[in-house]
């Protein structure tokens, strides 16, 4: 049997890096990307320019937007991003690190398969969940265990994330 070394790569050669979002359904998008941008000090994107283009196109009728932060946004969906990342400053999207809501007509009705880690500065975790929780989170239990200790949350909407 042959082993395959790993192939390395110089920086040059290797692929660049992928930019990502994160779909989260929601039932109001607009208030779960408000609440994610303060949690994690990211940028609401605002995609006006492109939805006014389109509107003016006529390519979308007004009736999928909503006015959101004093501009023209999509009604069923809206993202954010973090702040040093480029984004598409014809669109308003980001094309870094994004969360992305979705309106879907169906509640959360069960756990997470996949949920966020907020990392906080050392002794601070207490002040963040404080902070969170004036934002409209919730405690669901705190973890003490030999790896660690956290505390579990809910977003606004139910969906559990942690405060490490």
């Amino acid at each position: 049997m042959t082993e395959t070394q790993p192939q390395t790569q110089t920086p040059s050669s290797a692929p660049a890096p992928l930019h990502w979002k994160l779909v989260i359904d929601a039932a109001d998008p607009h208030a779960q990307a408000d609440f994610w941008a303060a949690t994690l000090h990211y940028l609401v994107e605002d995609h006006s320019t492109l939805v006014e283009r389109l509107l003016g196109f006529g390519a979308v009728p007004p009736e999928v937007t909503v006015e959101s932060h004093g501009r023209r946004a999509w009604r069923d969906a809206a993202a954010v991003r973090h702040p040093d990342d480029p984004y598409d400053k014809d669109s308003g999207t980001g094309l870094g690190r994004r969360l992305l809501f979705q309106r879907v007509p169906e509640p959360k009705t069960v756990k997470n398969r996949m949920h966020i880690d907020v990392h906080t500065a050392e002794g601070q975790r207490s002040a963040e969940v404080a902070r969170l929780i004036g934002l409209g989170a919730e405690v669901l239990r705190e973890v003490k265990e030999q790896g660690g200790e956290w505390v579990v949350m809910a977003d606004p909407e139910g969906n559990e994330f942690c405060v490490h």
